[in-house]
């Protein structure tokens, strides 16, 4: 593929439970530049074999530069301190060393929820929003993105506060709904439910609805009675790669007002 030398690239690469997918991505539009590459994930889905997997990635589109990784758990200053849906022996493992160790360029490694939000505050449904921006996305569990004023605040693990007794995300997942078998309409008055504590702490002025069922919005999110607006995420299940791409690279060079 030829493209044009004055756009700017960045690459990601989104580690879940199931599948490890990745891409060139086109960083002033937020769209994958080409197709994405996806392996399963290795199980066990130990570090190492991870690791393997997302250098094949990386390198089977020769990129060399900078690379932006997700990873389904709390990351602080490239190091695990949960996990979620993978393996528990990478809670304590320095991610950013292990990838580097074997892909060509520098490792950034964040939060999956986080990337998402960011490509969504950047490209998608939170663009040029100000105040406090909440991105939930709704899967096996309930990851979530907090924003200030654009400004995002690392790790926030929404999915876990207390609803009537046991975790928001037990009850209100998009899991859960498949797991209990639920229909739309019964399945959003428990989001609505995690909604409301949610909102008495917080007071957001938008929530971004993200995961697959972002894609049904129509058939849930109408039936919300939050006080706050509750919007379909755009970038869908691109927005981890994009996020990804864009907080490697804007690591190297800060957008000039941050």
């Amino acid at each position: 593929m030829i493209t044009s030398l004055s756009l700017v690239q960045g690459f990601g690469v989104d580690i879940g439970g199931s599948g490890i997918k990745g891409c060139l991505v086109d960083l002033d539009k937020g769209q994958l530049i080409g197709e994405r590459v996806r392996i399963e994930t290795p199980q066990p889905s130990l570090p190492d074999p991870v690791y393997r997997v997302v250098a094949e990635i990386v390198g089977s589109f020769g990129w060399t530069g900078r690379v932006g990784v997700t990873f389904p758990g709390v990351m602080k200053s490239g190091v695990a301190h949960t996990a979620a849906n993978v393996d528990k022996s990478w809670i304590g493992t320095d991610v950013d060393a292990g990838m580097s160790a074997l892909i060509p360029g520098t490792v950034e490694t964040l939060n999956d929820a986080d990337a998402a939000g960011l490509a969504e505050m950047r490209y998608g449904a939170g663009r040029d929003r100000r105040g406090v921006v909440l991105m939930l996305t709704f899967g096996t569990g309930i990851g979530s993105a907090l924003f200030v004023d654009g400004h995002l605040v690392p790790n926030t693990e929404f999915g876990h506060i207390q609803v009537d007794g046991e975790d928001g995300e037990r009850r209100a997942s998009a899991a859960a709904r498949e797991r209990e078998e639920l229909g739309y309409p019964e399945w959003a008055q428990r989001v609505d439910r995690y909604l409301d504590v949610l909102e008495a702490g917080l007071w957001p002025d938008l929530i971004i609805v993200g995961g697959g069922v972002s894609k049904k919005a129509h058939k849930w999110v109408p039936l919300l009675s939050t006080r706050t607006p509750v919007v379909p995420a755009q970038l869908q299940n691109d927005a981890g790669i994009v996020g990804a791409a864009l907080a490697a690279h804007e690591n190297l060079e800060p957008r000039a007002h941050g």
